[in-house]
């Protein structure tokens, strides 16, 4: 097949190597055109994963048009709060049936819209739209590393045309078609990831990782049901599967952003230095404001957003976080 992807990030990297060396004929879209001279040149990214070489069957290009010229399915690997934007700009060029799976794991912070919603409004046609999400760290991805992924959408036919782009002998997909479970479950981890990497550079040790995993793991569950998803998707690839990875792989970007918080690194300064956009550090302004939306019980979250954005410290957190009524873990309606 003919796939453009859009972005040349590392995921966008790691998925055109992917899908490249699957034998799928790749257009991947660059912004700079310095960037995309030098990955057809070199078969490398200089910025990110530079040890992987991008197989002949990825062509680089800073023209969108040329990038998606004829394509049959569209990977969308942009950060969260530029989807919007690159969604206008693809909405003149693509066919109103064009297969688009996307890997961005965010909440639109200015509506508050799960990302396959900001896309259903500026491309129509949600049964078209797919999203990926599980425990896949692009930098193992490259190296053909076994993984597994979960790719959800409304249609079926959607979720398995891309399952079957995607699976290779070292990367499997799933399929799932609770397309809010799988978001909500893939920006939530990043903020949780972020709590653990301040835990973890400040000698918290690993009951305290385990805590917050669990309980973290306990707030999206609610946050997801409460929204209309699946129960059971908190507990798959896309919800305990990425949230591990996330919050113990020293791959993540969110660990490594809490460890850098915890150092007092501000958030600008750190996305400066490593040329990355920490997700987390977003989504915990949304996450929230949904949950209050919703009547849900978020502290995890809250907390982290009161120390990435300066209203906060960890000590406080600490103590907020430990002084809450006493309660079951779980409980049930009689």
């Amino acid at each position: 097949m003919r796939c453009a992807v859009v972005g040349a990030g590392s995921w966008g990297s790691a998925v055109s190597w992917l899908l490249g060396t699957k034998g799928h004929e790749v257009a991947l879209w660059a912004r700079d055109s310095a960037l995309a001279a030098t990955l057809n040149k070199t078969r490398h990214n200089p910025r990110y994963i530079s040890s992987v070489e991008l197989p002949s069957t990825v062509e680089a290009t800073a023209e969108p048009t040329q990038a998606l010229c004829g394509a049959e399915l569209v990977v969308l690997a942009t950060p969260s709060s530029a989807v919007r934007t690159v969604a206008r700009m693809l909405a003149g060029q693509l066919a109103a049936d064009t297969p688009l799976v996307v890997l961005s794991k965010g909440i639109e912070h200015e509506t508050g819209k799960l990302i396959l919603d900001v896309l259903g409004e500026e491309l129509g046609a949600p049964g078209r739209l797919a999203v990926l999400s599980g425990p896949n760290h692009a930098e193992e991805v490259a190296l053909g590393k076994v993984s597994a992924t979960l790719i959800a959408s409304e249609c079926p036919k959607t979720a398995e045309l891309f399952q079957e782009a995607f699976s290779t002998p070292y990367f499997r997909a799933y399929t799932s078609t609770d397309v809010t479970g799988v978001q909500l479950c893939g920006a939530a981890k990043n903020v949780i990831a972020i709590a653990c990497g301040v835990a973890a550079e400040l000698g918290y040790g690993d009951n305290t990782s385990a805590v917050l995993m669990t309980r973290g793991l306990a707030e999206i569950s609610r946050l997801v049901t409460a929204c209309g998803g699946q129960a059971q998707t908190c507990m798959g690839l896309a919800g305990m599967g990425d949230l591990v990875v996330t919050c113990t792989s020293l791959h993540s970007r969110n660990r490594s952003f809490g460890s850098a918080l915890a150092r007092h690194m501000e958030l600008r300064e750190y996305e400066n230095k490593t040329h990355m956009v920490v997700e987390g550090a977003l989504a915990c302004r949304s996450i929230p404001v949904l949950a209050d939306a919703h009547g849900v019980d978020v502290p995890i979250s809250r907390c982290v957003r009161d120390l990435v954005w300066g209203h906060g410290s960890v000590e406080s957190m600490i103590s907020e976080l430990m002084a809450r009524p006493l309660i079951p873990e779980f409980q049930f309606d009689c």
